[in-house]
């Protein structure tokens, strides 16, 4: 059956007394991982509490046993690449090997404008996040030193030591439901394609799209795991799910409008039949986007009445 995580806004309001209490729920409660975003801020004011990605997934890596974790997805526009492997490999050994790295061009502009990061247009993001992974996969699996040239970032004689204790340190997740630039890197570099909000029979299509590629690229379909971030309204009951989806829309969709566009959408009943629906177009892994924060009672039920039906 597919495996259910959690995933979070960290710049919607995440603070440690949050984060610790969401990372303790997340093991306790049976999901399968947490996730989060890593971003400085959010796309339009106002600005709330964004703990830093990395500080917080070594808490999370210290202080659990057994769920994976990690970014959903870090930009390599924030951080040099080979500083990402150095931090990802370590947090990586901490955990016993429980961390996916999830990667991406960036995308936000007020938060590169804001904290004086070039964002790039699209082509050359991209092309960015291509030298990235070329240095992150050399770092991380070969024992020898690497050199390269890229446009953006180079190697030279380069070695991460320690090595990681995973051979070929923690698997690389590609995020992203762009038909060309995105699933090419994934069938190229990724362990795991995360696609975003997609109905069932996107996810299929774009599926068929990364089959032929990865085929392209001499892989089987089944090195590449297949995960979505799918949003997430939960209700105990039909009058609480409408109310969620009223203030979630503005009033503007009905639940079963709001299900047709990628979000999980009602009681727990409604949602296993969602999940049912894209476990048979491939989804693997489902990391349902919990936006409230602070309301860890609902979360808890929604965990208690889901989770068992799934096992």
């Amino acid at each position: 059956m597919i495996e259910v995580a959690l995933m979070i806004e960290g710049q919607n309001g995440l603070n440690w007394p949050r984060w610790k209490n969401l990372v303790r729920l997340a093991e306790d409660l049976g999901f399968a991982g947490l996730y989060r975003s890593d971003h400085f801020t959010n796309a339009n004011p106002p600005d709330k509490d964004s703990l830093e990605l990395w500080t917080s997934l070594t808490w999370l890596a210290a202080n659990t046993s057994r769920i994976d974790f990690g970014p959903l997805v870090t930009p390599v526009s924030f951080r040099n690449p080979a500083l990402t492997t150095r931090m990802a490999a370590a947090v990586d050994d901490l955990s016993g090997g429980r961390l996916i790295l999830g990667l991406g061009a960036g995308w936000q502009a007020r938060e590169h404008t804001a904290f004086g990061f070039e964002l790039l247009p699209p082509a050359e993001r991209f092309a960015r996040l291509e030298n990235g992974l070329e240095v992150i996969t050399r770092l991380l699996k070969s024992d020898e030193p690497s050199t390269y040239e890229g446009e953006y970032f180079v190697l030279k004689d380069a070695v991460l030591l320690p090595r990681p204790n995973r051979s070929g340190g923690p698997p690389l997740l590609i995020g992203g439901n762009g038909k060309e630039r995105t699933l090419e890197l994934a069938a190229r570099y990724a362990s795991e394609w995360n696609a975003i909000y997609l109905t069932p029979e996107e996810f299929r299509r774009r599926c068929q799209i990364l089959d032929h590629k990865l085929a392209a690229h001499g892989r089987p379909p089944e090195a590449v795991k297949r995960s979505m971030m799918a949003g997430c309204e939960f209700g105990r009951d039909e009058n609480e799910v409408n109310a969620l989806v009223h203030v979630r829309t503005q009033g503007r969709l009905t639940p079963e409008e709001l299900a047709g566009r990628g979000v999980a959408v009602g009681t727990a009943g409604q949602i296993i039949a969602q999940l049912g629906r894209w476990a048979e177009s491939g989804v693997q892994r489902v990391m349902l986007q919990w936006l409230a924060l602070e309301d860890t009672d609902r979360l808890e039920a929604m965990a208690h009445q889901l989770l068992p039906q799934l096992k």
